[in-house]
Order: C-alpha cells, then structure tokens, then sequence
C-alpha cells in the first residue's frame, strides 16, 4: 500500500478473555434472548458480553481471531457480540522448541501472521517469556495483553489496549 498505514492487528483469544471463566455475572440473561437454540453446544457462549464488539470495534484495529475456536469463532461467537466474520489464525502442530523455550504455542505462529505489523494480542496465557522473545524478534511495536480469565475482558484492559493504540498510530 503506497502512502497509507496499515492498521494494527489485535489477535483475540475467546476462552478467558471473552469467556470469561469466574461466573457468569452480567453476562447471561437478557442479552441472550434468541441465542438460546443456536448455542454450537458451548453453554460458556452465555457468559459473552453483547457490547464486546463495538468496543473491540472502537479500538480501530484489523480484528483476527486467535482462538483454538477457529472458524466456529465467526459462526458461534462474532454474531453474539457484533462482530462481522474475522480472519482466523490456522494453528500448526505445536513446536516442542516452544515448550522448551516458555514460549506460549501461539507466539510464533502470531508473530509469522503479522508478518512485521504491529500488533496487539490479547489471550489468558501470556507469559513474560512470549513478551520477551516477541520483543526480541518482532520489528513493529507490539502490546501483549494478559486477561485475567476470571473476569474477562474489563474496562481497565480496555482502557490499556485504546492507549497503546493512540500511542502507536
């Protein structure tokens, strides 16, 4: 693209960020109304917050799926909280040298799908070791993001993503 920027990538994970994993809270009951029959067989889908998706919307980034939900994460998830069908991350066999290293299975297959762009990724299982190694091999900015998987998605996590979004334009 000749003299346009390229929008950051946000990689969302679906279990613990969006499902969250400590009650149900807020998240069930009316908002809910007419999903009942269309559950994919997931009862977690209740927990999903319906205005999840104007508020990742908001934040003016290339949303991508990066969820071991993978296509079922458009069919099951996106409509819930709306959000349009996503790009999704396939996921090669997990690398033993990964494992070794403390590295998150995600990492590098994130890092090879943004291909230079910054990004931000946003999961439950970050771990100071994928900050690092990205940081250390990854040539854009990049925010790594850890949800607490209790409570999901918060409005102080918000509030963190929509920073390093204004501060990396």
């Amino acid at each position: 693209m000749t003299g346009s920027t390229r929008r950051a990538l946000l990689f969302l994970d679906v279990d613990g960020p969006l499902i969250p994993f400590g009650g149900t809270g807020h998240r069930e009951g009316p908002a809910q109304q007419g999903n009942e029959g269309d559950s994919g067989g997931n009862p977690l889908l209740a927990r999903l917050d319906p205005a999840l998706g104007a508020r990742l919307t908001a934040l003016r980034c290339d949303l991508v799926w990066a969820t071991t939900w993978m296509d079922d994460a458009n069919e099951y998830v996106a409509p819930r909280i709306g959000l349009p069908d996503l790009p999704v991350v396939a996921w090669p066999d997990p690398a033993e040298e990964d494992e070794r290293a403390g590295l998150h299975w995600k990492t590098r297959t994130l890092m090879r799908w943004a291909a230079g762009r910054p990004f931000l990724w946003v999961d439950d299982e970050i771990t100071p070791a994928d900050r690092a190694w990205v940081a250390a091999h990854h040539p854009a900015p990049t925010l790594l993001h850890r949800v607490d998987p209790r409570t999901g998605l918060t409005d102080r996590d918000f509030a963190a993503l929509a920073r390093w979004v204004h501060d990396h334009p």
